[in-house]
């Protein structure tokens, strides 16, 4: 959970943005709700009944509450309390303010009645409880009515029935066979009559009352709303809760790797270390030996250094993943550092820039580093030797001062006509082949190996490879097929170095090279004169047979 909760600070401008909705929308309820009151009024409902006091009248089957609360907001109650009210014609007003809701298990509503006014409030909400109980009675008065009349006309043709059967009997014999059946004739008129008044009697009897007030609306003394400081507390609490959603949804969805665990599960090898920010600058190691990146780039060393992998042919392939600035730029400051690191063991160092298409290595490393001296330059290839396809690499080796860690050789890249070509020459595999030397490595900066096949064509010949990338600019795909390609190349991934600049570094890089170049460029120490020249190395001096000192490779017997 400590990881995740981690993960979704990554987002931080979608929390920040679920907390400011909310705190926008809770200003905006406290500042309404201070300007709104509310008055209530609750009544409860009878059904219209002859005698309200008997028990196996069961009113709960005769009230639909549903359908009584959508009469109370139905806008003929609001009619009838606009009428009352002296707000003929603005009935549709009257009805926005209004709110009606029936508690569970109760034949109770509840009228609530909002604005702006406390005692206009309370008036409104009371004129709208009365329309509804008159607008109630009138209903059931007017159904009692029609039914009074539906009885009496079905009574009146019975009635004279009755009369003419009377005199009939009046007229005939007695004893007679049809003075017996008029008698009956006259006995089922009799009933019905006596059935048909007494169900006019039972309605007249009713009592029409549809329910009675249990409490008036007075004028509230507090606003409605919950106040602007709880206001604001409950919309922070929401939009808290909305933008952990919101980043949990980015998370969710988001291609790039979330931890390191996602990078060495996407790459097949492990993270073999986390940069610190700001710890992408060239040459950390040696100019600044107790910084916390120093001894980053020195732990990672170690590691590549115990691995079986690395040790026996002491190879290794720097590349990214994808181009860009800021990748180029990682990139070339972990090869500069860890070819400083292994210089510090006390090995022979070749730092080769295989980037033919934007090489920057010497821009970056000019204030440290100088032309090695011409004793020390490889022979010089005739033109027969360079038809093999390239002018690079032709003995520009120049000797980089990495501080107390010592010195180590760069060959730095050019550009050229026909890259493959010059990265598939005898020449690069000769270089190469320099880590075959006891006490020797190699280190190659290549380019991105998603934009170009150039780190492909020397991965049959350096082996080991370290992926460098930042886990907010590449996806986990682009990962799995880095990795893809390296091994269908014949390559091994020895693990990952993991770096992220931050913000304020990236704006920092974007005013500097905005502003005239590297702050290391403009603050450039003039080019030393020829001569002998002090280098601070930590590898050791060899003795010859007889006893005398013989500098080792990249010292100048005059700086002995």
């Amino acid at each position: 959970m400590r990881e995740q909760f981690r993960q979704l600070l990554r987002y931080r401008w979608l929390i920040g943005g679920g907390i400011g909705v909310g705190l926008l929308g809770g200003a905006w309820l406290g500042v309404t709700g201070a300007d709104s009151y509310a008055a209530s009024s609750d009544i409860v409902l009878r059904a219209p009944t002859n005698d309200p006091f008997n028990p196996a009248v069961s009113v709960d089957k005769t009230l639909n509450m549903g359908s009584e609360r959508q009469t109370a907001l139905s806008s003929s109650v609001a009619q009838v309390a606009a009428h009352d009210l002296g707000m003929t014609d603005r009935s549709g007003d009257l009805q926005h303010g209004l709110q009606v809701t029936n508690p569970p298990q109760t034949l109770v509503l509840h009228f609530t009645y909002t604005a702006a006014d406390p005692a206009q409030a309370a008036r409104r909400a009371n004129a709208l409880t009365v329309a509804y109980l008159e607008l109630r009675k009138s209903q059931w008065e007017q159904v009692r009515g029609s039914m009074i009349k539906k009885y009496s006309d079905q009574l009146a043709p019975l009635v004279k029935q009755h009369e003419d059967i009377t005199k009939q009997i009046a007229q005939l014999p007695d004893g007679g066979s049809a003075t017996d059946s008029a008698y009956a004739v006259k006995a089922n008129l009799l009933n019905r009559i006596t059935e048909l008044n007494g169900q006019i009697s039972s309605l007249k009897a009713l009592d029409m009352t549809p329910g009675t007030v249990i409490r008036e609306a007075v004028p509230p003394s507090a606003p409605d709303g919950p106040g602007l400081l709880m206001a604001l507390g409950l919309g922070g609490a929401v939009g808290i809760a909305l933008g952990l959603l919101s980043a949990w949804v980015r998370l969710v969805f988001d291609p790039t790797p979330r931890s390191a665990g996602e990078v060495a599960r996407a790459v097949r090898a492990p993270v073999l270390g986390i940069l610190p920010r700001g710890g992408t600058g060239v040459l950390l190691v040696g100019g600044q030996s107790d910084s916390r990146a120093a001894e980053e780039y020195r732990s990672i060393a170690f590691r590549l250094a115990y691995d079986d992998r690395f040790a026996d042919r002491r190879r290794l392939l720097v590349v990214a993943p994808r181009g860009g600035a800021e990748p180029a730029a990682a990139v070339a400051a972990v090869a500069c550092n860890l070819t400083a690191s292994f210089a510090e063991t006390g090995k022979d160092v070749l730092l080769v820039e295989a980037d033919l298409r934007t090489p920057s290595l010497v821009e970056r490393l000019r204030t440290t580093t100088t032309p090695r001296p011409q004793w020390t330059l490889p022979e010089p290839t005739s033109r027969a030797h360079g038809q093999d396809g390239a002018d690079w690499p032709g003995g520009g080796h120049l000797a980089v001062d990495a501080g107390e860690s010592g010195m180590f050789d760069l060959v730095p890249g050019e550009r050229v006509r026909n890259v493959p070509r010059a990265l598939t020459s005898s020449r690069m595999t000769r270089l190469i082949a320099e880590a075959d030397d006891p006490g020797s490595t190699v280190v190659v900066l290549a380019p991105p190996v998603l934009a170009y096949a150039d780190a492909l064509a020397l991965v049959d010949r350096v082996d080991g490879v370290l992926i460098v990338c930042d886990p907010r600019a590449v996806h986990r795909s682009d990962l799995a097929r880095v990795r893809e390609l390296i091994g269908g190349a014949g390559g091994t991934v020895l693990g990952a170095v993991i770096h992220t600049e931050g913000g304020r570094a990236r704006r920092g890089k974007r005013r500097g090279a905005a502003g005239g170049g590297h702050r290391a460029g403009r603050q450039a120490a003039p080019e030393p004169p020829p001569g002998p020249r002090k280098v601070h190395s930590t590898r050791r001096a060899l003795l010859d047979d007889d006893g005398d000192i013989v500098a080792p490779r990249g010292v100048r017997a005059g700086d002995r």
